[in-house]
């Protein structure tokens, strides 16, 4: 686990080449087929030496959820182990990491009727109205919940509707899906912020350079892709849309991703902070792969 541009890539086929690992990708992202360069996904000279699983299994314009990463990474899971290898979850999208080794509630699959009901009340109502009615039936989910934030007010009325409870109440029956599997937690966090902020920044002038813009432009000409799709939210591709629009130039674009790009690093450092019985290292130091091939090589036996 780690934030972006932390080198947690470079650090699993690193430990690749040394232990018996598969690579399941735990990245909210990199699920969706044709988002590469801006999500900085493994090229195919990476993939073709160290294959990744869950890896373009989606088109940008279907949704993804935590509980679909975990019904695939228990399945994946298991067929690595089956295999007689041992799984290596890499990723920095920390809810599937918290879901997958402590639960998750189950709630009900999305319904693509009701989902376009919800979707034509907004387009009259507007989404701050559904924000209203989602705080007189859920006020738990309400607060925690930005009143433009359409995914997941979304989500919360439909499950509201479909079950007739609140997703607040759901969630707190979770339980952990996984209780005999031991998990390793390895944990990359830079120490020095001003060196992580440097490694975001010629990354996201790289994938500009690369692209970037190209392939946003050649997504959205997909006929079931919309502004609002979850897989357009990702940082990045949600800035740069606005450029592309017209809303703003294209440096504005790249001021606004790069900002994004760094408040998402700050949230994953947070989370990783709440990580317990983790092994940690600062993967910009000297020896830092070292310790890591160590602490395995204790821990695996």
């Amino acid at each position: 686990m780690g934030p972006t541009a932390s080198g947690k890539t470079e650090c699993a086929v690193s430990l690749c080449k040394r232990f018996p690992f598969d690579v399941i990708s735990v990245d909210s992202a990199l699920v969706y087929r044709g988002m590469d360069i801006g999500t900085a996904k493994p090229g195919p000279d990476v993939l073709s030496r160290v294959p990744h699983r869950l890896i373009d299994i989606r088109d940008p314009e279907e949704s993804y959820s935590a509980g679909d990463f975990v019904r695939d990474a228990i399945r994946e899971i298991r067929s690595i182990h089956g295999a007689g290898r041992i799984p290596l979850l890499v990723g920095g999208t920390m809810l599937y990491f918290r879901a997958l080794t402590e639960g998750i509630a189950e709630l009900p699959q999305a319904e693509p009727l009701l989902r376009r009901e919800l979707e034509e009340e907004a387009s009259v109502r507007g989404w701050p109205a559904l924000h209203a009615e989602l705080a007189e039936h859920d006020p738990e989910a309400a607060a925690r919940i930005e009143v433009n934030d359409r995914q997941r007010i979304q989500r919360a009325l439909e499950v509201l509707r479909a079950t007739g409870s609140t997703l607040s109440s759901l969630t707190r029956t979770t339980r952990p899906p996984l209780p005999d599997w031991r998990f390793l937690k390895l944990v990359l966090n830079p120490v020095r912020r001003a060196d992580l902020h440097a490694r975001i920044e010629r990354r996201l002038r790289q994938m500009v350079i690369e692209g970037f813009c190209e392939e946003l432009e050649a997504l959205m000409q997909r006929p079931g892709l919309k502004r609002e799709s979850a897989s357009m939210r990702s940082v990045g591709y949600r800035q740069y849309l606005g450029y592309l629009a017209g809303e703003y130039s294209e440096e504005e674009a790249f001021r606004r991703a790069l900002y994004a790009t760094r408040q998402l690093a700050k949230r994953q450092i947070t989370w990783l902070r709440r990580e317990k019985s983790a092994f940690t290292v600062d993967p910009l130091e000297d020896g830092s792969i070292e310790s890591i091939y160590e602490y395995l090589a204790v821990e695996l036996g």
